[in-house]
């Protein structure tokens, strides 16, 4: 389970800090103080930023994330019904194979 987050998840603050971190050249530091958050979240949110706009081919962008969390799940619940025919095929090629008793008049 991930952390909880201390900021708004809001992306208005992310796309406002990492903006102005790139049109002032300030350091990271710098304008995290004068936004009261931590370097480090904008030092993230700066590089998903870039990796968004093509500057960074080292992380996934945001939409490629979104589709990979999407298709983990989808796999996820495929394996669980693949898993429920599993065990129905086995429950019903029991049945097959048992013998059947006529019924006595």
């Amino acid at each position: 389970m991930p952390a909880p987050h201390k900021y708004p998840d809001t992306d208005e603050l992310r796309e406002r800090a990492a903006r102005e971190f790139r049109t002032t050249g300030r350091p990271v530091a710098h304008v995290a103080r004068d936004l009261g958050i931590h370097k480090e979240a904008l030092r993230q949110w700066v590089r998903q930023a870039e990796a968004d706009t093509g500057d960074r081919d080292d992380r996934l962008t945001t939409a490629e994330h979104e589709e990979l969390k999407r298709l983990r799940r989808e796999n996820a619940e495929l394996k669980r019904a693949n898993e429920i025919l599993k065990a129905a095929s086995v429950f019903f090629a029991q049945e097959i194979d048992r013998p059947r008793t006529r019924p006595s008049k």
